[in-house]
């Protein structure tokens, strides 16, 4: 939020290293066995297949940087796909953050998580389509996930893009044994279309682009 209570935009972008300590922060207020520095620094620097994204909150970006993202806005082309690495700002504010891994032809969002003073204003599903976006340009035909079966929250987003739940794996959790739902969809034929549409007509919480 900003200084006069309006939500502020978000813009998603390519995770960096500089980002880490403030995704660290994220990761421990939203999961109770969070990862540790090491892995995101394996995931940035060492895993072909991971594709991994912050969302910055615009308003303390800086001036100059929130200019650029206002006529980034103007661009439909940009309002969907993650936006290159910025130049590193370890202090830049990071108001959530998401991955995948891209194998053969599939997606697989590995995680999502976004900030609590930032939830409910529609951070969650822009790392969600933006992650969707780029597994359609790498080719991507399917993308899976694993969720909590008492996250309803998290399944109305994710049924909302057509994923579908196709199984479950038992005890898949560690921290307490819940059982986790697996679920899926398929990226063909009219999909981006689909999505972008229904991004699009959101209810509008911080005004998103990327």
């Amino acid at each position: 939020m900003n200084g006069s209570g309006r939500p502020s935009a978000i813009q998603v972008v390519s995770m960096t290293l500089e980002d880490i300590p403030r995704v660290l922060v994220v990761d421990q207020l939203s999961f109770p066995l969070p990862w540790s520095s090491a892995t995101y620094r394996y995931e940035l620097t060492q895993n072909a297949n991971s594709h991994f994204f912050v969302a910055l909150a615009e308003q303390a970006r800086g001036a100059s940087a929130a200019s650029h993202g206002r006529r980034a806005w103007l661009n439909p082309a940009n309002w969907f796909r993650p936006a290159p690495p910025a130049p590193p700002d370890p202090n830049r504010p990071v108001a959530g953050y998401s991955g995948f891994w891209y194998i053969l032809d599939e997606a697989h969002i590995s995680t999502i998580a976004v900030h609590p003073d930032w939830r409910g204003q529609g951070v969650g599903e822009h790392l969600f389509v933006a992650m969707l976006e780029k597994a359609l340009d790498l080719g991507a035909v399917s993308a899976t996930l694993e969720v909590r079966v008492s996250n309803e929250r998290a399944q109305k987003l994710y049924r909302k893009y057509a994923f579908e739940a196709v199984g479950r794996r038992k005890r898949y959790y560690r921290d307490n044994g819940e059982d986790a739902l697996l679920m899926t969809a398929e990226l063909k034929g009219g999909y981006r279309e689909t999505m972008r549409r229904l991004f699009a007509a959101r209810p509008k919480g911080a005004r998103a682009h990327s």
